[in-house]
């Protein structure tokens, strides 16, 4: 059965998480994910809120980067977490959006090498013995975590063919960032499984998708297209639009963005583009969409582009949730 999850991006105020936190846990979400932006609102404050004020629903750290917080340091936060809120903690890395990186001033050399040896290294802290880790990047010499052993799961965001293999040989999960089409996430799940050298291991999916609906079809659509013509203008896309067929003049759309050409900004995201890169339009599409991301492969659905409770109360029900 798909589970739901739910995407926070870090715009929200710590009022709209917490209320929409408490509405997710009532509507039956099985993770919030608490994306890390450099220049937004910091996830871990806001994830251990978020436990505090529910009682059953995960929490998952969203692509904490290695280039900008050590591995020990996310193996501390993870395990203290998981002390507090025994098996509601999810650990998510990445290499983070290179546009954030680059303001910071932070460079990221060799992404495969560096999330490789940062799932290594976190994995020996959780086993909750001394470690002695030696890599190009990272070294650990004689420590452990004070927390002891802990079973916090893993999961790697990608989307290039060797982050996922990667993330089928040593995650616990992968995660498909948003505005993927079905195809697109097919493909993705293709990469992981070669990635996977061992039976017994289980990697489970996760995909984030941008959800809207309404009775009438045009009005949802509209509530996304900035969204995904933002999103979608970024090189490393370009997979995922011509897997799905479709038309996007990605160049000019970001030349649009670069001089805030507002106003013509939407009108490159049409309602194809809308259709095949969102699960958005009537409540039968919507449900339908998701059907569709299940039948490829996804264990869990995460919803994004909500912007209040009602928001996503509404659309709980709407995919029957609740």
């Amino acid at each position: 059965m798909l589970a739901y999850g739910l995407c926070f991006q870090g715009t929200e105020t710590p009022d709209q998480v917490r209320q929409m936190s408490r509405v997710a846990e009532e509507g039956g979400v099985e993770t919030i994910w608490f994306a890390c932006h450099l220049f937004q609102r910091e996830p871990i404050a806001l994830a251990t809120m978020a436990l505090g004020c529910t009682t059953r629903v995960k929490v998952a750290l969203m692509a904490m980067s290695p280039y900008v917080i050590h591995p020990v340091y996310l193996a501390m936060v993870a395990a203290t977490l998981d002390e507090m809120f025994p098996g509601r903690v999810v650990l998510c890395l990445g290499v983070g959006a290179p546009r954030d990186l680059q303001a910071a001033g932070i460079e990221s050399p060799q992404p495969l090498a560096v999330l490789e040896q940062s799932i290594g290294l976190i994995r020996q802290l959780f086993e909750g013995r001394v470690v002695s880790y030696q890599s190009e990047r990272f070294q650990v010499s004689g420590r452990g975590l004070n927390t002891g052993k802990c079973d916090v799961p893993i999961v790697l965001a990608a989307s290039g063919p060797q982050m996922l293999q990667l993330a089928g040989k040593a995650a616990d999960g992968v995660l498909i960032s948003a505005a993927t089409s079905v195809e697109f996430v097919r493909w993705c799940l293709e990469k992981v499984a070669q990635g996977e050298t061992s039976a017994a291991r289980t990697v489970k999916h996760y995909g984030v998708v941008y959800a809207a609906a309404s009775d009438n079809r045009v009005e949802a659509y509209d509530r996304l297209r900035r969204t995904l013509a933002f999103i979608l203008r970024g090189a490393h896309h370009a997979r995922n639009l011509e897997l799905a067929g479709t038309s996007l003049d990605q160049e000019a759309l970001a030349k649009a963005f670069i001089e805030g050409e507002w106003e013509q900004i939407s009108k490159f995201v049409d309602d194809d583009v809308v259709r095949k890169h969102s699960a958005s339009g009537t409540p039968d599409d919507v449900r339908s969409s998701f059907g569709l991301y299940n039948s490829v492969g996804l264990d869990e659905v995460v919803l994004a582009g909500q912007e209040s409770a009602q928001d996503l109360e509404a659309l709980l029900k709407t995919v029957g949730a609740i």
